[in-house]
């Protein structure tokens, strides 16, 4: 499984290229972000859900790929598709929905895929998304 770790500062900031474009900067990595035309962007680069889901399915098959490793699974390939939906929730409002859909190819027995679906849904992000995430936001300049 992905170990909890220090992980590297991520900078997000106008990049003046779009009304709503954002460069990313994430240790040496550069992401682009923007919003589809429907909302005024460019479509540059992915919108902030699909990052976000980008970040849910990867670790998914990643936690996946270490688990199936260390335990000897006969696991040749894993791909994780995600869609998000804003539902309308009970008593009025709107609730975010993930469908996340696991697809694992290999030889694999129904008790290693129960194990595999148990373990996804430990990976860190699933936990994060899960939990009750405080974020605390301070203006600094």
């Amino acid at each position: 499984m992905a170990e909890d770790r220090q992980h590297d500062r991520v900078v997000v900031g106008e990049n003046g290229r779009g009304p709503y474009q954002q460069t990313i900067e994430i240790g040496k990595h550069l992401l682009i972000a923007d919003e589809p035309p429907a909302l005024g962007g460019e479509d540059a680069g992915p919108a902030p859900f699909d990052l976000l889901l980008a970040s849910l399915g990867a670790c998914t098959s990643i936690t996946l790929r270490m688990y199936a490793e260390r335990k000897r699974m006969p696991l040749t390939r894993v791909s994780v598709e995600l869609q998000h939906d804003r539902i309308a929730a009970a008593g009025g409002g709107r609730s975010d929905h993930i469908v996340r859909r696991i697809s694992l190819e290999g030889d694999l027995s129904a008790e290693q895929r129960d194990a595999l679906l148990a373990i996804a849904n430990k990976c860190p992000m699933y936990r994060t998304l899960r939990s009750d995430l405080q974020i605390d936001s301070l203006i600094v300049g």
